[in-house]
């Protein structure tokens, strides 16, 4: 009796854990232009929030947070030039309201990832603004050569 039940409640967790992947893989699908638009404008609403001196509710926290969850996520499947903008906006969001560390994260991300754009400047400038420290990129090997002469 005691192995029926052990197997049968081996067999749920299997599933659910089945299950969690399947709606995790769903949700970490590849971000649709509406889906970065929408976030585009959320991030908006909460920068004015901010600048008219208004207190982010925890909603909007939460937005916050699923905003940057999402990015990341599809950072991990792929980088995509569009998302430097969001990154850059949620970096100045979390810089405003004095969230250094995420702040940090967020400019970063846009100066590794996205260092061919307008903005990878204004994240180096806004980085230095706070203090950080930035590490210029190290050569590839290519460069390296250069560097030694062209050997």
């Amino acid at each position: 009796m005691k192995k029926i039940i052990l197997s049968v409640i081996t067999i749920f967790l299997l599933l659910t854990a089945i299950s969690l992947d399947v709606s995790a893989a769903k949700k970490s699908a590849k971000l649709s232009k509406e889906d970065i638009a929408e976030m585009s404008d959320t991030i908006d609403r909460l920068t004015q929030k901010i600048y008219g001196r208004a207190l982010l509710s925890p909603a909007d926290n939460e937005e916050l947070i699923g905003i940057k969850i999402r990015l990341d996520n599809q950072m991990l499947m792929a980088s995509n030039p569009s998302l430097a903008p969001l990154y850059f906006k949620a970096g100045n969001i979390y810089k405003l309201r004095e969230m250094k560390p995420e702040a940090i994260e967020c400019y970063q991300t846009v100066l590794e990832n996205f260092s061919e754009t307008a903005l990878a400047p204004k994240a180096r400038a806004a980085l230095e603004q706070m203090g950080v420290e930035i590490a210029a990129p190290k050569p590839t090997g290519d460069e390296e050569a250069e560097e030694d002469g062209g050997v």
